[in-house]
Order: C-alpha cells, then structure tokens, then sequence
C-alpha cells in the first residue's frame, strides 16, 4: 500500500512527494490515493471529497467526527475512523491506487503468491508476508492440479477453481490450459450445472454484474460500476434455460462466469475485457422462490413489454459504455426470447446467440468431418431432430445453408432433407396453425407421427441429432432402428448436462454393435467393445465460441453474418487428423485448443474482412499468426 504525507501531496513539488513518503515510510497522516468506491475519476463529486478529506487531515481531524476517548487504544492513530464508528455512522471506502504490500497480494490480476522474487518481495514490501521460499508458476500448477485431484466430488472442485480464480488469476488460466481436458468439465459443463443449482449457497463475491428489475432506468449508471471499462466481450443470461435445468433465475450467473472462463483459456481473449451479466427478471421456479439462500429477486417472471423495455435499455446502455464493436452474446435464454433478441438486435449489434449458432457450428463442423468416415456430401444424407427449439432449429438451418451453398440449391430444397420432432410429434404441414414462427420452415408434407421410434423408422434417417434436454430418450429400439438401415449410424446426444444426454457412449456403440459414430454436448469417457477402443467426440461449444468471438475482436467486426459461422465450421472439421478418425473422432483433442481457436478465428476474420465487416485496417498478412500474437498469456510479469 502506498502511503503519502498529506503535506508533501499538496505542495507545489508535482510528485516529488510520492517517492519520498514511500522511500522514507514517514508518514504522519496516511492518505491512500482514492477515487470513491466505483472509480469514476473525473466525476464531480471526486474532487470535493478528496478536497475536503485532505483539509480534515491536514488539520488533524479525523474523516467522521469521533469522540476521541472512543478510539482505539495503541498502535496506529485511527485517522479514518473506521475501527472506531458506531455502525450508524458513514465511512468512506478508501481504494489503492497502486497494489503493493499486502494489498498485492490481495490483488488477483496481479498476484503471484510464493512466485514473487525476492527483489519482487524487498521491491513491493511483501516482506515477512510470505513464507521465504520461491517457487515456479510450473510447481505451483503442479501443486494446485494434486490439490484438486483430492477432492471426489466435481463441486468441490469447482469451488476450489472459482476460489483460484479470485485469489490468482493467471494461475487459473494456467492450471486451465495445461489441463483442459481434465478441468473443463470442472468449470464448465456438466459441473456449471450442479454449480448454478446451488450458486446461491456457494456465492462468495461478485464475478459479475447483477442487473434486475431494481435497475430499470439506471443500467448505464451500473454498467459504470465494473471496474473495467475496456470491454470486449459480453456474455448475458436471463436465466430462465440454464442447460438442460430449466429456469435458475438469478443462479444463472454461474453460465456468463464459465463462458467467459473458457473465452481467455481457449482463446485467449484478455480477462479484463470480458464482463459476465446476469439479467434478473425474477424466477418462475418456486422452489428457488422459497429457498432462503436465493440470492435473486424474489417475484415471477416478468414477461411481455416490462421484459422487452429492460433488455432494450441494456442492450442500447452497452453500446453508449462500450462502442459498437463490444461482442453480445446471449446465453440460455429460453427459445421464445431467445429468437426475438437475436432477430432484434442482430441489425443493430454485434450480438452472437451461443445456444442457436454456436451449438449449430459445432455440430456442423462434426457433421462435416464424420462425411469421411461414411462417405457422401451433405446432401446426401438426410437428417432427423429430436428437440425444435434454439439448438435444433440452429443447428437445421445451418446444415441446409451448408447444403445450399455446397449444390447451389435454394435453402427451401435443402431444408426438405431435415426433418425435426418435438413434443408433439413430427414437424408436418398439417401442425403448420399451431406452431411456433421458428418451426414453420420445417414442417414438410407427410403423415402426422407422435414418437421418436416411429419417426425414425418412417424417414429412415442416417443422422439423428438429439437437442430435447430429455435424457434417455434415445432407446434401445431407436438405436438398433438407426443401426438397421445404416451400415455406420451417425448419432449426435446433444443434450447438456450428462444427466440429460439422450443416451450415453456405451448405450450408442453397444446398441448399434460398435458401428455407431456417436458424439455427445457432455463428456463420456472412452469404450471398450468387442475389444475395441472407442473415443466418443464431445460436440462442445468451447471449440467454437471462443475462437470465433477472437476472430471478431482481431477483425473488428461490427456485426455477425451465418457465413463467419460456416467459416468456423469448415476451419473446425480441418483439425480432425487421420489419427482421430481412426479412432472414430468427429472432433479433435481438446489438447490442440488454442491452435484450433486461432485456425477458427483466422478464418472468421477473413470471412469478415470478405463481407465488408471488419473495421480494423489494414487487414493482417497473415491471420493466423496474428490471431497467436493477440492471444492472453497468463505467464507471470516481473514487476519493477
């Protein structure tokens, strides 16, 4: 912490005073350099407070009247008063200027714990504060990974990751790419699930920012609270479609928080330009509604012009705070909302809807790359749905925009070849009063059928995609269908967490007598079957959404088009190697991540700088590498 002499702080001497109250550590009055709680220099009121406090100090007294027989006995004179106030009186909450000492430690950007030097140490007055010995970032992520390992429980995992996170952030970011294979279902699906469905007994500080109903009028003025204000990407949930759990309110905060985790791990997008928001409209989940640890608001949902009215004031409040080019991107809202946002604000924002084209990237980038195994272009295969809300439909209409681009057919043919079930049965024209505006451009000419088994055995499909949020619902009986008329059944289980994939990996090669090439949203580990070694793909968003929001940020993109999303696709299916197809792989390792992100930003930026899009110019030669040289590195800085 440094401390400057109030004398030499208003002299005439410019900073003179600075380093020698901090070289001489004689302080008579300790003042810490401050801005008020929310650090908005500049602000009117800034200047009086400073202005006054300082007159106080400089004449003795204390910042609040205090009667001095209250006060603290020894030790350092309580200047602000704190220790000695009433709880009825007012104190100001002093911020530091420059993290040193034991602030510095306290300081999660720049923390290093025993990986401070000892020039570092003597340097920052860390002195006495640490325990003598110096060690590696290597050894500590060695010793945080042994840590980790003890626990059994997948929660208590995340929790000890979160707390790393808030303690010493570029040792989470390494911890996390070293071993993200191994902790990103720890800090991302399926464990966010349990995580949100318990955040409010395990909430600890602000990772984010809460923005509810309470707000209505004045997000400007909260967006202005985050500490940040060079912000790159946002990720914004409602709450109200956590995975496949249904409506988690304001424990939603869980979603942006892991999201935005996995755009610095696997991206390499800088912390400090990414802000996670939950958006609470209230809950229409009563049992959270009765929790008494819900940390939300307690009332319904608030739906229709209330709704609207909030998430146009946000949506208008980031662009005046952040600019044009802040990256939006919608996160679990559920399908009726979900649709309307990304329609609304696609026009007039940089805004990116994870559920409906992420998940659709990523699985047409499977799609693409299963072609070599079974042989065929896209279409020629003929694709079957369970599941027509954000996901199922985003992910149909990617793969026909594929197909359409690849034969030069109109989108309305290559929609034929996908069919969707949903709820209530078979997507058919005879639905077409009934159903939802973004179900219509599926529902075909044929008979109306009620069940998934029927459907299948009906349309004979040699893709069948689950998106239901169902668990289970890929039978036996529906497995051996696929399997009767398919020498090599495609067989996607979306559904997120694992509790609520359609079926498992052993399930799918068991079922279709190891014949299946099956990939699913949540990992499954490896098969054994008729002595033989299966490596289900993981259709996971993480190898898309970071790459490609990287890719918009190097471009400068101000808005997103369905091509940069085939773009991601196509870079996407290129990584899968001969070795992983061998071993019945869609997808490539997780180990490759960061490569593939750059790959996958490389060709977003290109196709963005293509379609006129892109703003920062000149375009790179090379934007690969410039994706690699753009990436965050959470190797420790020496610091002076």
């Amino acid at each position: 912490m440094i401390s400057l002499n109030s004398a030499s702080f208003l002299s005439n001497s410019g900073f003179s005073g600075i380093s020698r109250s901090v070289s001489q550590r004689k302080v008579l009055h300790p003042v810490t350099v401050a801005v008020g709680s929310n650090g908005r220099a500049g602000e009117g009121n800034v200047s009086v407070v400073m202005e006054s406090t300082l007159k106080d100090l400089r004449d003795g007294n204390s910042v609040i009247e205090v009667d001095s027989k209250s006060a603290v006995s020894g030790g350092v004179q309580d200047t602000y008063g704190e220790d000695s106030a009433t709880e009825e009186q007012l104190v100001t909450p002093w911020t530091l200027s420059v993290a040193s000492g034991y602030s510095l430690l306290r300081n999660p950007h720049h923390n290093k714990g025993l990986a401070f030097t000892d020039k570092e140490r003597d340097n920052h007055y860390l002195r006495g504060l640490l325990p003598p010995t110096v060690v590696s970032q290597a050894l500590q992520v060695k010793k945080m990974m042994h840590n980790i390992r003890q626990y059994a429980v997948p929660l208590q995992k995340y929790i000890a990751m979160m707390e790393l996170q808030e303690q010493n952030e570029k040792l989470f970011y390494r911890l996390l790419m070293d071993h993200v294979e191994e902790l990103l279902p720890v800090v991302y699906t399926p464990t966010v699930g349990e995580a949100c469905q318990k955040y409010g007994s395990i909430f600890r500080r602000p990772q984010g920012l809460f923005i509810s109903l309470n707000e209505k009028g004045k997000i400007l003025e909260v967006l202005k609270n985050w500490p940040e204000k060079n912000i790159q990407v946002i990720v914004v949930t409602d709450g109200e479609r956590i995975l496949g759990l249904g409506d988690l309110g304001c424990q939603g905060m869980g979603i942006p928080v892991g999201k935005l985790s996995l755009y610095t791990a696997l991206g390499g997008v800088r912390p400090s330009a990414c802000l996670p928001i939950t958006i609470d409209v209230g809950t229409n989940n009563q049992k959270l509604l009765d929790d008494e640890f819900y940390i939300g608001l307690r009332q319904k949902r608030a739906t229709g012009q209330e709704y609207a009215e909030l998430m146009h004031e946000f949506m208008s409040a980031v662009k005046q705070m952040y600019g044009e080019k802040v990256l939006i991107q919608f996160e679990d809202f559920a399908n009726h909302n979900a649709f309307d946002l990304l329609a609304r604000y696609g026009t007039t924002h940089l805004v990116f809807n994870d559920d409906i084209q992420g998940t659709a990237s990523v699985v047409l980038a499977g799609l693409i790359s299963a072609l070599n195994l079974v042989g065929g272009s896209l279409a020629e295969h003929t694709f079957l749905f369970l599941g027509a809300g954000e996901a199922g439909t985003g992910i149909a209409e990617l793969i026909a925009l594929e197909m359409s681009k690849q034969t030069q057919a109109p989108l309305e043919e290559a929609r034929k070849k996908i069919w969707l079930v949903d709820s209530k049965g078979l997507i058919v024209n005879s639905r077409m009063d009934s159903l939802q505006h973004f179900k219509k451009p599926w529902a075909h000419e044929h008979e109306p059928i009620k069940n998934l088994l029927d459907a299948v055995q009906a349309i004979k499909p040699t893709v069948l995609i689950g998106s239901s949020g169902v668990g289970r619902t890929f039978t036996k009986e529906v497995v051996e269908a696929m399997a009767s008329f398919n020498e090599k059944p495609i067989i996607l289980a979306l559904s997120n967490p694992t509790s609520q994939s359609e079926c498992t990996a052993e399930e799918a090669y068991t079922w279709s007598e190891g014949r299946a090439i099956f990939a699913s949203g949540s990992p499954f580990d490896p098969v054994e079957y008729n002595g033989k070694a299966f490596v289900p793909g993981q259709a996971n968003n993480a190898y898309i959404f970071p790459g490609f929001g990287l890719g918009l940020i190097i471009s400068g993109a101000i808005r997103v088009h369905d091509d940069m999303l085939l773009a991601a696709s196509e870079a996407l299916a290129k990584q899968v190697t001969q070795e992983n197809f061998d071993k019945g792989m869609i997808y490539p390792p997780f180990s490759n991540i960061r490569k593939i992100s750059s790959q996958i930003a490389a060709n977003v930026a290109a196709k963005a700088y293509e379609l006129g899009l892109a703003t920062r110019l000149p375009k790179p030669e090379d934007l690969v590498e410039h994706a690699e040289n753009c990436m965050y590195s959470p190797v420790y800085r020496s610091f002076r």
